[in-house]
């Protein structure tokens, strides 16, 4: 039998026999491209080469990429691990052609590799074709269909509608049919009762597709139409661990030695073991799949955020954490235990994770132990709910309060309908149903963009001029309308183009297209698909017309010199901090440079400002830039360039160096390091577990910051009459003002004590209740402290309200002893409804609580409300 790492390594050396390139997984975390978060499917580090925007340079490529999904198709993140064969994260094999072979090999090639390679029987496999589209006017895709009849029963070959076997990339773009592979997998007694072809595409656990060839061959447009591609192109994808799943012989994904040994670790770990069929088998399935997710993720750049793709990342690993809780027993920091199975099971395809095990580890622990804090957190708030909903007389809590568990504290609902069936209740579903659909309303109002077709003017490709130019002669090639959130803008490509588009963590250049006719500014730089997108407010009146794009230097500049100084830090945080800094992640812009990096402690105030030294010595020694462009990468490692991981890198890359710094890198930077001027690090903060952050200025930015400096120190000087010892004037001010405040503090104390006394002389008892009230300007500490004190010397039927005035807001306070408490008084209760008559609002513990207001003259009042509700 097969393992799980030869199956991946016959698809690559079969494909390769057949004149593929074999190429690396691109990272499953994209970076620069704003329509997608994560690598979805194998195709996506081919977008470029497939819209046209940049050649292809292989005709045929295979891989095996890894692939985060988590909506779509049957990739619901809450269903997976409730089944046998979906999961979050997944290996998908694939080959491509780009205006190479199409339909023929790729069908015979499947086939080839299927039956004749991994002798999977052919009675068990069945093939879905187009069936057509009348309303588009698409025929059936008779082509695919009479490929495969040279292998198949007309039996085994199905029919498929639009959803199914019709492949797009979006609303526009590249789309064209595809062809399904699916096999059977049931026992020869399920086949004998129901043909297999009767169960494709229905959802059957053990008849399941395997392998999908997509044969683009049209492009939207954005009136819904078709027209077709110049080069047509075959995609296909391959999911690995159900391939695993069919040469194994196993019934489930999970089955194979992908998962087992990571199900095995978990199941000792829980002191119970996997195979019972049980909730603790779903709890398991889940966390064996979502580990995988997680470790890869953050390999790949992407730490648990709460925001954007990071959201994505914690919302995954706090469902595994919340199933390890529920079901397994795990009350700790459990999932980081499992990395040491994982590398062992994966680390031989995927190095990265043995290289990154430790900032993994430590970055999963910690976001552990916060979500089981939440979660407890969570717990007490829904038992809350409970109470409140029983007390008045329910059995079902709101819809709202569901989702605000769900929405704030990651409590899944299913989760929460677990505690309440547990206590005979129930939630509002359909109220919870409409406040989830609020919310995806809202986001995808604030995500919706209107994008019109590509306007052509003439065919080409872009070519970026930047690293030696600010001003170029150029023409449009494209351009197109966008809308979001009621504004319009345009979407312009040049032949030319000397404006840098973000990425790399360095904000897109501004400036302006000057032609005879006009001045259009250039509002900002994207990167969409490889292709540099200058996004304009207005369209020039004649865009076929040339013109010079020019480039704001100013901001240009500066730009350059934070970027530089990145690559400065980095290398001094490595001589300072030792060997294991490594980049996380960055952002240059103008103003200011952000830097994060791996490093387990706070960094020191000495050790910022040996960095800081280090930094500026190698400005003043203005070392010139040498830049290494379009050379070989391993040229480029043997230059000791520093590679990062999640990064994707080509056969050719460029280099910047700066002495001793050595990096691989397509931003710009200055020519010499004396342009920088100088840094300052003004900030360091943690950013996660094992990842800390440095913000820092140079330059004009520097100059600034010194000037506030300067003037705050003067400013303190004047306030302490221009002392030449600053410091310790200050200290002596400081010293006194803390012995006026001890002071103070007993002599409020001498007050507090001789107000208590006084009430205690004042004690009126009714219905056999010691009332004390007291209605007087007294701050708000010392009224509590009177009032724990009262209750210590008075420990039965003690009821004390008091109504205060302090800094001229009014305060309503009540203390009860617990006997009180006991026999159904509660201070919250009682303070909530008397606070209207101060208009305001309060609460707090059942034997305290104080409440705050805007009108002092309803004190006495609300006084007479606490002891009338409390019935004395």
């Amino acid at each position: 039998m097969l393992t799980a790492n030869e199956i991946r390594n016959s698809f690559k050396s079969f494909f390769e026999s057949k004149g593929h390139q074999i190429v690396p997984s691109a990272p499953m975390v994209i970076k620069d491209d704003p329509t997608l978060m994560f690598t979805n499917a194998g195709m996506n580090q081919f977008k470029d080469i497939i819209l046209g925007n940049h050649p292809a340079k292989y005709k045929r490529v295979a891989d095996s990429q890894k692939c985060l999904r988590v909506s779509g198709k049957h990739n619901d993140l809450e269903e997976v691990g409730h089944d046998t064969y979906h999961h979050t994260m997944f290996e998908m094999l694939g080959n491509w052609s780009f205006g190479d072979y199409f339909k023929k090999d790729a069908i015979n090639w499947a086939w080839e590799y299927l039956v004749e390679v991994l002798k999977i029987d052919p009675k068990n496999l069945y093939a879905t074709v187009f069936e057509g589209s009348p309303e588009e006017g698409l025929e059936r895709d008779n082509e695919a269909a009479s490929f495969w009849e040279q292998y198949l029963p007309k039996d085994h070959i199905l029919n498929g509608n639009k959803h199914d076997n019709f492949w797009e990339m979006g609303d526009t773009g590249p789309c064209g049919p595809c062809s399904e592979i699916h096999i059977d997998s049931r026992s020869e007694e399920e086949k004998a009762k129901v043909p297999g072809n009767q169960l494709v595409n229905k959802d059957h656990p053990q008849v399941i597709e395997i392998w999908n060839l997509v044969f683009m061959q049209f492009n939207r447009k954005a009136d819904g139409s078709l027209e077709g591609l110049p080069a047509k192109v075959i995609d296909t994808g391959m999911g690995f661990e159900r391939l695993v799943r069919t040469l194994q012989d196993k019934t489930s994904n999970y089955d194979t030695d992908v998962f087992q040994p990571i199900l095995k670790a978990i199941a000792d770990m829980a002191g119970t073991t996997y195979g019972k069929d049980n909730q603790q088998d779903i709890a398991m399935r889940v966390i064996a799949d979502h580990i995988r997710t997680i470790a890869f993720s953050i390999t790949d750049g992407q730490l648990p955020s709460n925001a954007k793709a990071g959201y994505v990342i914690r919302r995954i690993l706090r469902r595994a954490v919340r199933y390890g809780y529920t079901f397994l027993g795990q009350r700790q920091a459990f999932m980081y235990k499992l990395l040491p199975v994982l590398i062992e099971n994966m680390g031989e395809a995927y190095p990265e994770l043995e290289a990154q095990k430790e900032l993994i580890s430590k970055v999963i622990k910690e976001e552990e132990d916060s979500f089981l804090r939440t979660l407890e957190t969570g717990i007490r708030l829904l038992e809350k709910t409970m109470a409140d909903a029983k007390a008045a007389g329910k059995t079902e809590i709101s819809g709202k309060d569901a989702f605000t568990l769900y929405d704030t504290f990651g409590f899944p609902l299913d989760l929460t309908e677990l505690i309440l069936r547990e206590n005979g209740m129930t939630a509002d579903i359909k109220e919870f149903d409409a406040e989830m659909q609020q919310q995806k309303q809202r986001a995808r109002n604030a995500a919706a963009i209107e994008t019109g077709d590509w306007i052509t003017l003439k065919e080409g490709t872009t070519e970026f001029v930047g690293y030696d130019y600010t001003e170029y002669e150029t023409s449009i090639l494209r351009y197109r309308q966008v809308k979001q959130k009621n504004q319009t803008l345009y979407q312009i490509v040049l032949d030319y183009t000397p404006f840098y588009a973000e990425s790399g963590g360095q904000v897109g250049d501004t400036g302006a297209l000057v032609s005879e006719f006009e001045t259009i500014e250039v509002i900002d730089t994207k990167k969409e698909n490889n292709l540099p997108i200058h996004i304009t407010k207005k369209l020039p009146e004649h865009p076929e017309a040339p013109m010079m794009a020019c480039v704001d230097t100013d901001k240009r500049a500066a730009c350059a010199a934070n970027h530089s100084a990145t690559h400065l830090l980095d290398s001094a945080l490595r001589e300072v901090l030792g060997e294991h800094v490594e980049q996380k992640g960055s952002l240059v812009t103008p103003d200011s440079l952000r830097f994060d990096f791996s490093h387990f402690q706070k960094v020191t105030d000495e050790e910022i400002r040996r960095v800081e030294h280090l930094v500026n010595a190698k400005i003043r020694a203005n070392i010139f830039l040498k830049e290494y462009r379009n050379i070989p990468i391993e040229e480029a490692k043997e230059l000791g360039a520093i590679a990062l991981f999640g990064e994707k890198y080509g056969d050719h890359v460029r280099v910047i160096q700066f002495g001793s710094s050595v990096e691989f890198c397509g931003g710009i930077h200055v020519a010499a390091t004396g342009s920088i001027g100088m840094m300052k690090i003004v900030a360091e903060s943690s950013v996660a577990a094992g990842v800390r952050r440095i913000e820092a200025y140079t330059g004009a930015r520097v100059e600034e910051l010194m000037d506030t400096i300067e003037d705050t120190v003067r400013d303190l000087k004047a306030l302490f009459n221009n002392a030449p010892d600053l410091g310790g004037t200050i200290r002596k001010y400081i010293e006194e003002n803390a012995g006026l405040k001890k002071q103070m503090e007993d002599f409020m104390k001498e007050k507090e004590a001789q107000i208590k006394e006084r009430l205690l002389k004042n004690v009126q008892e009714i219905h056999g209740i010691k009332v004390i009230k007291i209605c007087a300007p007294i701050p708000a500490e010392s009224i509590k402290n009177i009032a724990f004190q009262l209750r210590g010397e008075i420990t039965e039927n003690l009821c004390f309200v008091a109504g205060t005035v302090n800094e001229g807001k009014p305060m309503l306070t009540v203390m009860l002893s617990d006997n009180l408490v006991a026999g159904g008084l509660k201070a919250g209760n009682l303070v909530k409804e008397a606070a209207k008559l101060i208009q305001g609002g309060g609460g707090g513990q059942p034997h305290f609580a104080t409440a705050g207001g805007k009108n002092a003259d309803g004190l006495n009042a609300a006084i007479e409300k606490v002891l009338k509700l409390a019935g004395i």
